[in-house]
């Protein structure tokens, strides 16, 4: 059937009414109802509110403006799924007051060792000078530059995930604690392509603001992981403070990052061997890998940087479940194009996902945790901040548990 007029859907949310604006004259297609098109916008009543136990109001900072142009795409069979995540998005008041963009910046990707962590949890730290560290402020900061370009945040999350994700347990190197990213010959690592022009540069002020107090680069790039996480409508992750920079002698060899395909073209076996040797050297399992897998619901591949070129969701500015929910509802065939081997959606060709992707549908074990986190969106939230917490802090220790929000 098609739309013969524009179609308006209406969902009150907490405080904020969801508008669903489903463009005219756009193919509706039956066996894939549940996701929307153009625009989706979440508009916050005037003075909206939240109640109290009791039943006095309190007003929101930050009811959250959402927008995204999906390119004319409607898969009506996930539209029932894009409305609750667009509910719980308005119902938070930690997602971005800004409007959200369809070309972010580069967000490619994804029992551990004990992390000693002190048990006083506090927002702020001394450095040797006796300046303070006032996180909440550090964390305020990276929320304000994502609210000014919402697409800064995907890559801050993965600048933070790869600064994290070279670990190796067994060697004990690696890992978040010394900030190595920060160096051109980390930062020359094939995974890391394109950070040095983005994410790294974008946070250089916010270090030179907390630099005297003590900030340093490896807190600030972890910290930014979680705030941007959390600023585009996911979890609260617990986080840490204390990391101590260290000098470019502790930059780990390239490889140590998950590729997007191994092996023969295309998913196969050996794509599930490789993230599994990958996440398995740091520590991390197969709940651990489908769970990191999930934080592709934000940014897009960048053919100037990766290669591969596409979003992996039609929100791209916005964390949820959708991944999991497309990769398990969409046909997905092999683009046809001179790039390398990636996938596309059957339907308009303008989705994407990595054969590392793929691969999580075809071994039983990962499989077993994408359904269940395309059911439970709640539980893909709970099991991602713990996760993503768990990365942040291999190989560190002397922690302080910090409040940064």
């Amino acid at each position: 059937m098609k739309f013969e007029t524009p179609v308006v859907a209406v969902v009150l949310a907490s405080s904020a009414v969801v508008v669903v604006v489903v463009d005219a004259f756009q193919s509706v297609t039956p066996p894939t109802r549940r996701c929307l098109a153009r625009p989706t916008v979440v508009v916050p009543f005037a003075g909206s509110s939240t109640t109290n136990h009791d039943n006095k109001t309190k007003k929101k900072d930050n009811d959250p403006v959402v927008s995204a142009d999906l390119e004319n795409s409607v898969y009506p069979d996930t539209r029932r799924s894009f409305l609750l995540w667009a509910a719980a998005a308005a119902a938070t008041t930690t997602a971005i007051a800004a409007p959200l963009v369809t070309e972010p910046a580069h967000a490619d990707e994804y029992d551990t060792t004990s992390t000693e962590t002190t048990t006083d949890s506090s927002s702020s730290s001394s450095s040797s000078s006796g300046a303070v560290v006032d996180y909440k402020a550090v964390s305020a900061d990276i929320a304000e530059l994502i609210r000014q370009h919402p697409d800064w945040g995907p890559t801050f999350v993965r600048l933070s995930w790869h600064s994290s994700g070279t670990y190796d347990k067994a060697s004990q190197t690696g890992g978040s604690g010394g900030g190595t990213i920060r160096f051109p010959s980390e930062l020359a690592h094939g995974g890391n392509a394109g950070l040095a022009e983005t994410a790294v540069p974008w946070l250089e002020p916010i270090h030179e603001k907390y630099a005297a107090a003590g900030l340093s680069y490896a807190d600030l790039y972890t910290l930014a992981g979680v705030t941007a996480i959390r600023t585009l409508g996911g979890p609260t992750v617990g986080w840490s403070s204390g990391r101590i920079d260290q000098d470019e002698s502790a930059v780990t060899p390239d490889g140590r990052l998950p590729n997007a395909d191994v092996g023969k073209p295309l998913a196969d076996p050996a794509d599930a061997t490789h993230l599994r040797t990958i996440f398995n050297r740091m520590g991390l399992n197969d709940q651990d890998i489908v769970a990191l897998s999930g934080a592709h619901a934000l940014g897009r591949c960048h053919e100037t940087a990766s290669g591969y070129s596409g979003p992996w969701t039609f929100t791209p500015t916005l964390f949820n479940n959708a991944y999991f929910q497309l990769l398990t509802s969409l046909e997905w065939i092999p683009k046809d194009w001179t790039g390398p081997p990636q996938y596309v959606d059957a339907r308009t060709g303008r989705l994407m996902m990595l054969p590392t992707d793929l691969v999580l549908l075809q071994d039983k074990k990962f499989l077993k945790w994408v359904k269940v986190y395309a059911q439970d969106n709640a539980k893909f939230n709970s099991d991602f901040a713990a996760t993503y917490q768990k990365l942040q802090e291999l190989g560190t220790s002397g922690l302080t548990p910090t409040e940064w929000v």
